[in-house]
């Protein structure tokens, strides 16, 4: 072989290392640039993991307050109804003694007893519209919680601590006591 054929033998055969190097070095880059879009891309989904816990510790912890604020609004609507009873009361209480004078007058069928009735059973249904019920304890185990003592007398055929009488009832609402029945109790 001649020297020209050789170095036309080694062109080609050069040409091809050389492609073969340019195709190594492409191939690198481009695992290169995927290496770094995945590693972008990774961080990127890290970022939005954050931002997805961050948005539902905010959801959950208005979710929090919003139910924090609806018990602290019927509880202060409760608190509100039980005072304005509380000072109603004592206005119930005359209404009830000035039927009891009418009856002992003989006048609880006449007018004036029968207005008495009228708007001493209407202040009744009204308190009893907000949850605020009487509560009379005749008969019943005496309870300091539920009621106040006022005497004690023996009575016969009555259990000792048993309530025989009851001097001014009571008044609940809900489960709490607004207002102690003052009783007299066995003894």
């Amino acid at each position: 072989m001649s020297a020209e054929e050789q170095r036309v033998e080694e062109q080609p055969v050069d040409g091809v290392h050389e492609t073969a190097d340019a195709e190594t070095s492409i191939e690198q880059q481009a695992a290169e640039e995927v290496e770094h879009d995945l590693d972008e891309l990774l961080a990127r989904a890290g970022k939005a993991d954050e931002y997805l816990a961050l948005a539902q510790r905010t959801q959950a912890d208005f979710e929090n307050f919003r139910k924090r604020m609806t018990r602290d609004v019927a509880a202060a609507e409760q608190r509100g109804v039980a005072k304005l009873a509380k000072e109603l009361l004592p206005a119930l209480d005359n209404l009830g003694r000035a039927l009891a004078a009418a009856e002992a007058e003989g006048e609880a069928d006449g007018h004036l007893g029968t207005g008495v009735k009228l708007v001493a059973d209407e202040l009744l249904a009204v308190l009893k519209r907000v949850g605020i019920e009487p509560f009379s304890p005749r008969g019943e185990r005496f309870d300091p919680t539920e009621h106040e003592a006022m005497a004690q007398q023996p009575v016969d055929g009555a259990a000792s601590g048993t309530v025989v009488e009851v001097y001014q009832q009571g008044f609940r609402h809900g489960e709490s006591v607004l207002r102690p029945a003052r009783v007299v109790v066995a003894a």
